[in-house]
């Protein structure tokens, strides 16, 4: 199939999956049936996990502790797809999001949290939405950089929202810290030149960039949680968001040069030695029957073994 032919295919099952889906976590928002529209997304991101082409790989163990703040790089929009299909919870977004045409909807319906960066007076506010989420035993999943990346890098992370980790009335928040690397296309490792390709950063325009990747094959992406670590036991907020930062930037070098990866062990087949069999070859005589002793070589050989 050619690009072309696929970016059609690709987009036609997109849509004849969300919009349904839309109308479905509709229902169970305004029927406050709270269970199934923290569950349905997971099965909707992970339909569509595999109509866009993407073969995740899953390293670690996730956070079963409910009210986890799952802390992850972000190098595109794509990411949502990924972690949505692996996680119960909701995103940490810009409110820019929100006001976006399609997608907006989509962010709204899947409860995401809008928080807007460039109001620090509402930082509090902001922190207490989330610490309020995530006391209810929720899950919830922040991009501490801001903004995405160009998948082969990590941007500062900003530490204001992982203030949310203290916790309320005392009870501390797990913090996972999540790397996602995009390393193979049809399973040739991914360059930094390709990965552009997949990366949405600076000033890409968003329809032209999903239609492009909606071309490619295969795309192999690893997905790495790192062991859970608390406020309390980082000692302070900045020493929480440089540790996650460091955990984070090992785990996505380490899958982007290949060395993240399952090491496919070869299995050895031990082959049964043949026995050789004897022979002893002897004179014939006039009548055709063996006569005599075994040729001189040969009995040697056979002495010998």
């Amino acid at each position: 199939m050619n690009a072309t032919l696929l970016r059609v295919w690709r987009l036609f099952l997109f849509l004849a999956l969300t919009f349904p889906s839309m109308g479905v976590q509709s229902l169970f928002l305004a029927l406050g049936l709270r269970r199934a529209a923290i569950l349905f997304p997971v099965l909707y991101h992970r339909l569509c996990t595999r109509i866009l082409g993407f073969q995740v790989t899953v390293l670690g163990q996730i956070s079963e502790q409910p009210g986890t703040l799952f802390v992850i790089n972000h190098g595109s929009y794509l990411d949502i797809i990924i972690l949505g299909g692996l996680l119960r919870g909701s995103f940490v977004a810009k409110s820019e999001v929100a006001s976006w045409p399609f997608f907006g909807r989509l962010a709204k319906l899947h409860r995401t949290v809008f928080i807007d960066r460039n109001n620090v007076r509402s930082t509090a506010a902001q922190r207490d939405a989330m610490s309020e989420r995530l006391a209810q035993g929720e899950n919830l999943m922040l991009f501490p950089e801001g903004t995405s990346n160009d998948g082969n890098r990590l941007l500062p992370f900003k530490s204001a929202l992982l203030s949310a980790a203290a916790g309320v009335d005392g009870v501390l928040v797990p913090v996972q810290p999540v790397s996602v690397a995009y390393v193979a296309l049809d399973g040739v490792p991914m360059g930094r030149l390709y990965r552009a390709l997949i990366a949405w950063y600076g000033d890409m325009e968003l329809v032209p960039h999903l239609w492009e990747f909606m071309g490619l094959g295969i795309v192999k992406v690893v997905v790495e949680f790192h062991p859970v670590i608390t406020l309390e036991e980082a000692g302070s907020r900045k020493a929480l968001t440089e540790h996650c930062r460091g955990v984070i930037a090992e785990g996505l070098s380490l899958a982007l040069s290949g060395r993240r990866l399952p090491l496919e062990v070869p299995v050895k087949v031990e082959r049964k030695k043949k026995k050789k069999k004897l022979k002893l070859k002897f004179w014939r005589g006039k009548t055709g029957k063996p006569e005599g002793k075994p040729e001189a070589g040969l009995q040697d050989e056979a002495a010998q073994s």
